[in-house]
């Protein structure tokens, strides 16, 4: 019986088994969203939200542990510098996971982890990238509004030309 046995054995080795939710776990930190089956997900999730929350203690020992846990130094450095900070007031749930289907080559039922807030980030410097394009437009037909009068008065002219 498997009484009180958690987890998910995903079918492999236990060294295997590590290996896999670290690099998933390396793999989220770094890109935010990953695609992977429904199983992969739930399984890595908790190892994820285990090392967000050494990044918003943000101290020396809790570093040390991440690194020890993460393949990249990379993903060390942006769990510390920016995956932290944008949760340190949140008291778990940094992300989810939306089912997608089937896969088509096995049937799989695929999944994409994600760490909440990463959309909106993306919606907000979308957002200002398109206000600052405006802004700079509107600024550049205010700074030349002698040209806006040249053009009305140009086909005008041209209009007088054309009659005769």
């Amino acid at each position: 019986m498997r009484h009180r046995k958690g987890g998910f054995k995903l079918q492999r080795d236990p060294s295997a088994r590590r290996a896999l939710l670290r690099s998933l776990t390396t793999s989220v930190i770094l890109h935010e969203r990953i695609e992977t089956t429904v199983t992969k997900a739930k399984a890595v999730r908790p190892r994820v939200e285990r090392v967000i929350t050494l990044a918003k203690r943000d101290t020396l020992h809790a570093r040390r542990q991440a690194a020890a846990y993460l393949f990249e130094p990379r993903a060390v450095k942006k769990l510390f510098d920016t995956i932290g900070p944008r949760f340190a007031d949140r008291q778990g749930g940094y992300t989810r996971i939306m089912r997608l289907g089937t896969r088509p080559g096995d049937g799989a039922e695929t999944a994409i982890l994600e760490l909440l807030g990463a959309q909106l980030e993306k919606k907000a410097e979308t957002k200002q990238q398109r206000r600052e394009s405006r802004m700079s437009q509107e600024s550049d037909a205010a700074a030349d509004p002698a040209t806006e009068p040249l053009a009305a008065d140009d086909a005008e002219a041209s209009e007088t030309k054309e009659k005769p």
